[in-house]
């Protein structure tokens, strides 16, 4: 994942040339798998907004969306438009790199609002604020977690409120490129994993947050107790599928595969999902695939598509009937929003939804299962049935 606005490069370059052509044809790693996007719903995009950077959001309370802006503001989405903003920590976090606000939850009775992002030295912190009928307590806020960075790029940093209540975190591999410190494989960081913590449990035991009983490696002494999954790259955007609790994660590849990796809602945990000895389904520079190596339900080859795998999630509002059950995602170079049709994990179709939103960084779900669209550039757009 590498951020850039329209106007100006944030850092680095992306080249187009790949992305940006016209074929849209997908490729996977399963012979059986039906081949090409064919039509799912008919689905227009509605600018509702327009934010500074939106990079991440959520539901809220009172029916809200709450968006986080990349430098550090959050501010509210109501039917009348875009709040000022809520909260500010822009003056704790930097845009450097892929640095910045990157992501915000609420847990389930919207008591408490979670943070994400990367403070002055680039470390990665969560952070905890209290509510209190629907407004910020600022002098409740606390650090839950944090987690040093070697390098500005791969921080990951997407949070989510799991089914069962506890707090995912997802963290990238530390960054620079091909995973140098093999930290994807290294059971022994936090870096290339999916964390799951209780943050309201070690309020009672006077530490920052607790580790669930059912952790996979709690029992390992050569494991953190808080990792839930491991083999990640940079997991930029997961989700839980509210009608299964099922994971799904977009893992942005190296150079030449994206993946989205799945996990039933009835998992224990501990999958290894790959990463740095495969780029998807393929061995990476001379990798061996672990023989525990849980393999994407789907790949596909950045030649064709795009550059950088933005996670979605599976729709499941009411406003669109022909997408339920579908996973919508997108690319960060390519901009379209497609999906997947999928049945116990096994990937049965796929769509082009025929729309575009820029440059997508995110995707929200609202209070009623219904989609929106964050484009870097500033539009925060709501995926609609075409009129």
């Amino acid at each position: 994942m590498k951020f850039r606005t329209r106007s100006s490069a944030i850092i680095g370059t992306i080249s187009l040339a790949a992305s940006l052509v016209a074929s849209l044809v997908l490729t996977t790693a399963y012979a059986d798998e039906p081949r090409g996007p064919r039509p799912a719903a008919a689905v227009a995009l509605t600018q509702v907004a327009t934010a500074q950077n939106p990079i991440a959001g959520t539901a809220g309370p009172r029916g809200t969306v709450w968006i986080a802006e990349r430098a550090g503001t959050v501010r509210v989405l109501t039917d009348q438009g875009l709040s000022k903003p809520v909260l500010d920590i822009s003056a704790e976090t930097t845009t450097d790199g892929e640095r910045g606000l990157l992501g915000v939850a609420f847990d389930k009775k919207f008591a408490h609002l979670y943070l994400s992002y990367t403070d002055l030295q680039g470390t990665s912190t969560i952070d905890e604020i209290a509510l209190r009928h629907g407004r910020l307590q600022p002098h409740t806020r606390r650090t839950v977690l944090t987690q040093t960075q070697p390098y500005n790029n791969h921080n990951g940093g997407d949070i989510k409120i799991g089914p069962d209540g506890y707090l995912y975190i997802a963290f990238g591999d530390g960054g620079a490129g091909g995973d140098p410190h093999g930290n994807g494989q290294n059971l022994d960081t936090l870096l290339g994993k999916i964390l799951r913590i209780d943050p309201t449990g070690g309020k009672h035991t006077g530490k920052p947050y607790t580790i669930p009983k059912g952790n996979p490696f709690v029992n390992d002494p050569n494991a953190k107790d808080e990792i839930w999954a491991y083999g990640l790259r940079n997991p930029w955007r997961f989700s839980f599928d509210s009608g299964t609790g099922d994971m799904l994660i977009g893992d942005v590849g190296q150079s030449d595969w994206e993946e989205i990796d799945w996990a039933s809602g009835k998992s224990g945990g501990g999958e290894n999902y790959g990463w740095s000895s495969m780029e998807g389904t393929h061995p990476f520079r001379g990798g061996t695939e672990p023989a525990n190596h849980t393999r994407p339900v789907h790949e596909y080859d950045r030649t064709g598509l795009g550059c950088s795998v933005t996670g979605g999630y599976v729709y499941r509002g009411d406003a669109i009937p022909a997408l339920k059950g579908q996973y919508l995602y997108s690319d960060y170079c390519d901009g379209t929003v497609r999906t997947l049709k999928m049945k116990n994990g096994k990937v049965t179709g796929q769509s082009d939804l025929g729309v575009t939103n820029g440059e997508v960084i995110s995707f929200v779900q609202d209070g009623d299962g219904e989609l929106y669209v964050l484009a870097i550039g500033g539009a925060i757009s709501r995926i609609d049935p075409a009129a």
